[in-house]
């Protein structure tokens, strides 16, 4: 019997990918000159798009930080500097009153007020400014807490000093001990976190844009190339379309390179010559407002609170006051270093002066109240001619100018990098679609002489 036929069934062939596909037409197209032509033209132009994108991007953050540094975080930092002195202000306010009893002026009532008002304002502008569940935000709350809290310990401490009980002052060292304890902390936390802000700001605006540039130099390179091959194949000189293209490309470059320089120079002046000075500046005025709240609690607490330095005991408050001074001193010194003009360096100046004759003026008072003569202390404090008073205006309005100086410097050196920077992302852009354009359109110059 015969065997049944044997069927043989062929195997059909491994599909090939897309992918392998791709590069076999790529390699046969890059043997002829117009396939080669066509692969240049494409790595041109999309090294051009890839350099006009990449410095969009970049430029446009930078851009955005820069804006920040100028609009919103430096302003909150001063802001949260205000919320602090105004705290401060309001403490040193309140005790001036306190010893003034029923002799309180309408003005030193007034100064107590727009205090306690400023701090609220400003508590709501950094409330509006701030993330939901930042550190920030938890520190302001805790501020809108404690503000009426301390007002109502102010007022009770009022009623009970016009009404003659020795019970005011232990309401007033309680709001005193409640601001030093709790509310200054919290101002100083929010001022310290604002001020980090405004650092990562300046962090995240300064840097090069290091992979711009290098694109661009990339971008610029192949250009040059791209021609010069043309040359050395048809002894033409230049290619209108690729001239075009790297011009627009070199524009980017240059434009890139010394507008982020220009600009970074300006961010840096604005922080050497203004947040600095600022920074300094609103410490050395914070130091002069503690130091003067302590010097009035002296005489308020009558020596009821002390502390134990060495093996002598001393007035807390008066010993307070001699660290803050003395805060104040090297803050005064640091400030006059970076003022880098008459105009910043006269108001530092004057409030060195102010605050020698301070010194002067309190030692004297704190003789007579050392002497049992009360009445010509609180003259020596809270007087209307020859008081520490009048030195600590002199010292806190002195301040006041020169932060109004060093804010300046700052706003215009600011304004001054953001303003390099204008432009640059969508000016990048556009040019960059005309550099590809344009390289497209120099090949095809050269494609059309094959048809």
């Amino acid at each position: 019997m015969a065997n049944p036929p044997t069927t043989i069934t062929a195997t059909p062939p491994d599909r090939r990918t897309a992918f392998a596909e791709g590069v076999d037409q790529l390699r046969s197209a890059a043997t002829t000159e117009p396939g080669r032509l066509r692969i240049i033209g494409a790595v041109l132009a999309l090294l051009v798009v890839a350099f006009g994108a990449v410095t969009s991007w970049q430029m446009s953050d930078r851009t955005a930080a820069a804006d920040d540094v100028l609009h919103k975080s430096q302003p909150l930092s001063a802001a949260a500097a205000d919320i602090y002195r105004s705290l401060a202000d309001a403490n040193t306010a309140a005790s001036s009153g306190f010893l003034a009893g029923g002799q309180e002026t309408a003005e030193s009532r007034k100064r107590y007020e727009d205090d306690i008002d400023t701090a609220a304002a400003k508590l709501i502008t950094a409330a509006n400014n701030s993330d939901a569940g930042s550190p920030s935000t938890a520190a302001i709350t805790k501020l809108n807490k404690l503000l009426p809290e301390y007002k109502g310990l102010v007022e009770r401490a009022r009623t009970y000093n016009r009404q003659g009980f020795p019970v005011g002052g232990a309401y007033l060292r309680y709001a005193n001990q409640k601001m030093q304890d709790e509310m200054l902390p919290a101002a100083e936390d929010l001022y310290k976190k604002e001020n980090q802000r405004l650092q990562d700001d300046y962090a995240a605006a300064e840097p090069y844009p290091w992979a711009a540039i290098a694109l661009g130099v990339l971008a610029l390179a192949a250009l040059g190339w791209a021609q010069h091959r043309n040359y050395r194949r048809t002894n033409r000189v230049l290619n209108h379309g690729m001239v075009a293209a790297s011009a627009a490309s070199a524009v980017v470059l240059l434009w890139l390179v010394v507008g982020h320089s220009v600009a970074r120079a300006g961010l840096h002046d604005s922080y050497d010559h203004g947040v600095r000075s600022l920074n300094v500046l609103h410490d050395a005025r914070i130091a002069s407002l503690k130091a003067r709240g302590n010097e009035n609690l002296t005489l308020v607490a009558r020596g009821a609170e002390t502390v134990k330095v060495g093996e002598t005991t001393i007035d807390a408050y008066d010993h307070d006051f001699t660290e803050e001074i003395a805060v104040l001193g090297k803050g005064l010194a640091a400030a006059a270093k970076l003022a880098d003009d008459q105009a910043g360096e006269k108001p530092v100046s004057t409030a060195e002066s102010n605050m020698a004759e301070w010194k002067k003026r309190h030692t004297a008072a704190r003789a007579q109240d050392d002497n049992g003569n009360y009445e010509q202390a609180l003259a020596l404090v809270i007087g209307a001619k020859g008081a520490t008073a009048q030195c600590f205006d002199g010292v806190d309005a002195s301040l006041a100018t020169a932060l109004d100086h060093e804010q300046h410097e700052f706003k215009q050196a600011a304004g001054d990098g953001l303003d390099a920077m204008g432009g640059l992302p969508l000016g990048a852009a556009v040019l960059a679609v005309l550099a590809a354009a344009g390289a497209v359109l120099g090949i095809g110059r050269r494609l059309s002489e094959y048809r």
